[in-house]
């Protein structure tokens, strides 16, 4: 049997290496290389690399079942600046990991080695390593480069720590359990000029204050009460100065919805309202709108069984069922559209920082409960026949 406490101690170093080197979505050379060389120690039957990109997967069997189920973590870092004094501080200059995707990386490492050694199950695990995931990409990278056809699965399950659940705690939820992320760009264009003479030229930033304003008509006037949905502007961008008046400004920011029809209404709505906040101020409008992510939806059946596991791993008080969903984003939902599966979050510490801020820090004590739940999802979902 696997040393619970020696396995720990190697994941913590894992994780900390992973911490003390961070790279950007697609730029994870050194890390991909690292989970490879990992996977390939512990002896897993093929271990395939530069899966849409930089992404890895590894192919473990044992007995005679034709089921697969795949595990997935990400592995990427964010554009920010460290602000920790651990001894295994960011190493690169203005990229940390400041969502745990290096916590996520390294317990998924430590449940391909329990399984490794111990199997324990019957049918086949991928163990999806992604690339990407911040910016939304990564999972549609891979599925283009022919995960599901390379790779076959019939379910998949994934990890997020969650800043303010306690340690040792999982929450999750059937059905919608994570938002959509659409992006949006508005350029106002008139004509600038002198700030003591406005009426020579055309400004276009008292139409970029009272858009702005505007949009938030979008929710509170456009959207039934009964759906979600946020639009927010998070950047007001000019090309003008103190003493000059801007003859173009941006408006960029994101909206978030779980259905798609929500989205599509958001969209139509923001168009209108900036052509006629245009005309009204006598500029131009220009509307740029992207979908990033979409929603995440959890199968109510494999749902329970996700929480059915990990109350048998850390008792029925340690396990919640959420009713409201979360309006951040996850690129996991891609493989959720393919097959079946649940997401579910893993407390990182009630003190904890948030994520993506420059203080934040994976709590090393849930490394153990996210490598037991990995595996034991995986025993429960290839049950010896």
């Amino acid at each position: 049997m696997t040393d619970i406490q020696t396995l720990h101690a190697e994941m913590t170093e894992w994780r900390r290496r992973l911490h003390a080197n961070p790279e950007f979505g697609f730029g994870e050379q050194a890390t991909s290389a690292f989970v490879a060389a990992k996977l390939r120690e512990f002896g897993l039957d093929e271990v395939a690399e530069g899966v849409g990109g930089t992404g890895v997967v590894g192919t473990l069997k044992r007995g005679t079942g034709n089921r697969a189920i795949a595990l997935r973590a990400d592995m990427d870092a964010l554009r920010i600046t460290e602000q920790g004094v651990s001894q295994y501080k960011s190493q690169n200059a203005g990229v940390m990991h400041a969502c745990g995707h290096d916590g996520h990386t390294a317990m998924l490492l430590g449940a391909a080695k329990l399984l490794a050694e111990e199997g324990g199950f019957d049918g086949t695990i991928r163990f999806v390593f992604q690339p990407a995931e911040e910016w939304g990409r990564g999972a549609l990278a891979m599925m283009s480069d022919g995960l599901f056809e390379r790779f076959p699965f019939d379910e998949v399950y994934g990890i997020h720590n969650m800043p303010g659940l306690p340690i040792g705690h999982f929450e999750t939820k059937a059905g919608a359990f994570m938002s959509a992320e659409d992006n949006f760009e508005i350029t106002l264009t008139g004509v600038g000029g002198h700030s003591a003479r406005p009426h020579w030229g055309n400004e276009v930033l008292v139409a970029a204050c009272a858009l702005v304003t505007n949009l938030q008509t979008i929710v509170a006037r456009r959207i039934d009460p009964a759906d979600i949905g946020v639009v927010s502007v998070t950047e007001l961008i000019t090309d003008g100065t103190r003493n000059a008046l801007p003859g173009t400004a941006r408006i960029l920011g994101d909206a978030r919805s779980f259905k798609s029809d929500i989205s599509e209404r958001i969209e139509k709505q923001m168009r209108v309202i900036a052509e006629g906040t245009a005309l009204a101020y006598n500029v131009e409008a220009d509307v740029t709108y992207t979908r990033e992510f979409v929603p995440l939806l959890n199968d109510p059946v494999l749902a329970d069984e996700a929480m059915t596991v990990a109350a048998e791993l850390l008792g029925d008080a340690n396990v919640r069922v959420t009713d409201k969903p979360m309006t951040g984003s996850e690129d996991f939902a891609r493989f959720l559209s393919r097959v079946p599966g649940c997401f579910v979050f893993l407390g990182n510490g009630k003190d904890s920082p948030p994520l993506h801020n420059p203080s934040y820090d994976f709590n090393d004590e849930g490394l153990v409960h996210g490598m037991r739940f990995h595996a034991g999802i995986a025993r429960r979902r290839l049950t010896h026949s």
